[in-house]
């Protein structure tokens, strides 16, 4: 297997001789890293009783043209906005979705089968929660994509695994977003 990305790993719940039942594999925004949501956990207020395994992923850093060509962390490269979409490097969005498919994988070989596993998302990891939940093979127990759209959305017509169509997807984007705004998560 390739090298995985490099994660920040939390677990979730009182006896912790048990083994994780179930995954979230929640991804950063732009700009951000691994650590940016792990303050979210205690605010969820799981029950005590479930051992949940939370996996933030560090994007690749690379240069992205909206910032300047300044290298920073980012799932892929984003060459442009408008009022209505956004332009992406498939190439880049493909690649991680390879990366966080073979984070899917891990926690399968650690005994949480793909329908215990959650992708999560803010803004471009919102994109990749997307871009690889709707596509996966096996169905997941759902997505949770936050501030966030839909990258690619003319070949997710075609590419989405039709298989899990009733797959629970919570979205959630703020009305006063000043980075990704609202309009990109409607469409």
């Amino acid at each position: 297997m390739d090298k995985l990305l490099d994660c920040v790993q939390i677990e979730h719940g009182s006896d912790k001789t048990a083994a994780p039942s179930y995954s979230v594999i929640w991804m950063h925004g732009l700009g951000a890293d691994a650590n940016d949501f792990v303050p979210v956990i205690p605010e969820l207020r799981l029950p005590e009783d479930r051992r949940i395994r939370f996996v933030f992923p560090n994007a690749p850093v690379r240069p992205v043209t909206i910032n300047n060509q300044m290298p920073m962390r980012a799932w892929y490269d984003i060459m442009a906005l408008s009022s209505v979409s956004r332009d992406v490097d498939e190439a880049g969005l493909r690649a991680s979705q390879t990366a966080i498919e073979a984070l899917i994988r891990r926690e399968n070989e650690r005994g949480v089968p793909t329908e215990r596993i959650i992708l999560a998302g803010f803004s471009q990891g919102c994109a990749m929660a997307y871009q690889t939940g709707l596509r996966s093979p096996a169905r997941l127990a759902g997505l949770v994509c936050l501030s966030g759209y839909l990258p690619m959305a003319d070949k997710t017509v075609n590419e989405h695994n039709k298989a899990h169509l009733d797959m629970p997807i919570f979205i959630g984007h703020g009305t006063y977003d000043p980075v990704v705004n609202i309009a990109f998560g409607e469409q």
